[in-house]
């Protein structure tokens, strides 16, 4: 792995953020039909559309499904704001899926149950940061993961989602590139192998997939040796390398309904377990090894600013306006330009940036 050693990520403001970051509270039966009777007619009032990442609670995911709305990773969700009608999209995710949604809709209002929904991989980019360490080397092409804020989209030369990184990064190594890859370390080491490419890798991770442990899993599959294993690239090496299939969220919802198993290792976030139990009902899907409860595991195999998403959270910001993703509008123009350079490279190959790409594992 390369990784660009003069770059040190804030780990401690990481585990801070890790800490603060609260749950949204529980609700019971009587409360939550209460809050999804008022969310469908805010939504209606307030000619808004609900966008929900795969991680997040289930409860956000139906509902988003349910009134026309759209369950998918965070750039799938902005494309869809942009092509709905609505004058409003209110995201559920992380901040810079706001941001994502803000940048692709600059002319729609873009609502969040939280503002401080974190994520650890655009938290180790900082802008500034980044932005020197690019500018000290401008004989690289930059490639940066749709995990980042912004201002850094901002300076890159391309934005990628992982099911369709691949395929880029292959396209620029054979025209001979170089790449600054940034920011998950794990996901640019497995484009590198794949492809063979001059990448220079950013020191960030997911602390969700950085979670998984390669000799659980192990121990795992010699428990239960007819379950196949699917593992988002996002995970460290020696997990990938016991994949059945490496992929992105979507690519990996599609393979529990190609695969003839029957169980399911999962390595990603098991906010997405929803969709797969929707898609393949009757099969059986369990939870990847991690440091587990009260051991080493920031996240424990769900992302904590995730589980800030909740129905009240919602509600909220519907009824009050606040939560609002503000991009500066030069600023955002600037960010479309890379955006807009994957998603032309994806019309031209007729693929989709979220889902149709194949990964294929190095092992």
């Amino acid at each position: 792995m390369k990784l660009i050693e003069t770059i040190t990520i804030d780990q401690d403001q990481i585990n801070r953020l890790v800490a603060q970051a609260k749950p949204a509270p529980p609700v019971s039966g009587a409360e939550k039909e209460e809050l999804t009777r008022r969310i469908k007619r805010l939504l209606k009032e307030k000619n808004a559309v609900l966008v929900a990442h795969y991680y997040t609670d289930d409860d956000l995911q139906i509902l988003a499904d349910a009134t026309g709305g759209c369950v998918s990773d965070s750039l799938e969700m902005a494309r869809f704001g942009h092509a709905h009608a609505a004058g409003t999209v209110v995201v559920a995710g992380v901040r810079f899926m706001g941001e994502t949604a803000k940048i692709l809709n600059p002319e729609k209002r873009v609502l969040m149950p939280s503002l401080e929904a974190e994520c650890s991989l655009d938290l180790s980019c900082r802008a500034d940061v980044f932005k020197a360490f690019c500018d000290a080397h401008p004989d690289r092409t930059v490639v940066v993961y749709a995990n980042t804020s912004a201002e850094v989209k901002a300076r890159a030369d391309w934005v990628v989602t992982s099911s369709i990184a691949t395929r880029i990064v292959r396209h620029l190594h054979d025209k001979g590139e170089k790449i600054i890859w940034a920011p998950d370390r794990y996901l640019g080491d497995y484009i590198q192998k794949v492809t063979g490419a001059d990448m220079l890798l950013w020191p960030g991770y997911c602390v969700v997939h950085d979670a998984f442990k390669a000799d659980e899993l192990r121990s795992l599959r010699r428990r239960y040796p007819e379950a196949a294993v699917l593992v988002h690239p996002e995970s460290p090496m020696d997990v990938i390398d016991q994949a059945d299939v490496v992929g992105s969220t979507t690519q990996l919802i599609k393979a529990v309904t190609e695969l003839d198993n029957d169980m399911f290792i999962v390595a990603t976030d098991l906010g997405i377990f929803h969709k797969m139990k929707e898609a393949a009902p009757g099969k059986r899907f369990m939870e990847a090894p991690t440091g587990g409860t009260g051991a080493s595991c920031l996240s424990c195999a769900h992302c904590p600013w995730m589980a800030m998403n909740g129905l009240a959270g919602l509600a909220r910001a519907l009824e009050t306006g606040d939560n609002e993703v503000h991009v500066d509008p030069e600023l955002g123009k600037r960010a479309m330009v890379p955006v807009k350079r994957m998603l032309d490279f994806a019309e031209k190959l007729k693929i989709k940036a979220t889902g149709d790409a194949n990964i294929v594992s190095p092992a």
